[in-house]
């Protein structure tokens, strides 16, 4: 499978989870998520925003900071997200995609197209697991794609002096012998899965 393909199933099942999440006054958008900081209105912020982001890298046009504005406070945070899965995933299906240079502002430049989807693949593996813990739903992801997301992140830089706040991911944590791919992904990318009983790992 390669990596549009795992990149396209892990946004499908990041949408499917954040459409999950319950409107109202006792609904879910406010409760806290595993990002720190963030209640689940303002995961689903961020994560909309990456998504047009990355479109427009793939399109060329990244380094133009507009399409990375998080818009907060959206009446229909899910709607949102929606159109901007069908914007990515969109450009990632255009012919000759891997090939074309990314500019990631956050990440600090340019990135081949292949390596940039990547980052993209395994960081909406772990924001369908952040959005599952917080409404309380499991994920439905095959062992093939958790196994792949895995070998990204353990390519993630770990020095402390990139991780915590104001980075992408918070400082990785220690993870016990025979920890299955899922689990073992989300705590090198700083996650604590056992703060969180119930969701979907």
């Amino acid at each position: 499978m390669d990596v549009v393909e795992l990149d396209r199933i892990a946004v499908q099942e990041a949408s499917r989870v954040v459409e999950s999440a319950r409107d109202g006054d006792d609904g879910d958008w406010e409760r806290d998520t595993p990002c720190a900081g963030w209640n689940l209105r303002r995961l689903v912020a961020h994560m909309t925003a990456q998504h047009h982001g990355f479109a427009a890298a793939a399109r060329g046009v990244g380094g133009d900071p507009g399409y990375w504005w998080e818009q907060e406070g959206t009446a229909a945070p899910a709607r949102a997200h929606r159109a901007a899965v069908d914007a990515v995933l969109g450009a990632f299906a255009e012919p000759g995609v891997l090939d074309r240079e990314f500019v990631l502002p956050e990440l600090g430049g340019g990135f081949p197209g292949r390596t940039a989807i990547a980052f993209h693949f395994v960081d909406y593996v772990v924001h369908a697991w952040d959005v599952a813990a917080t409404v309380g739903v499991r994920l439905h992801l095959t062992d093939e794609v958790l196994t792949a997301a895995l070998g990204v992140a353990r390519h993630v830089p770990t020095d402390p002096t990139g991780r915590g706040p104001g980075f992408a991911f918070a400082p990785a944590l220690k993870v016990a012998e025979g920890t299955g791919p899922l689990e073992e992904t989300l705590r090198l990318l700083g996650r604590e899965p056992q703060a969180w009983p119930g969701a979907g790992w």
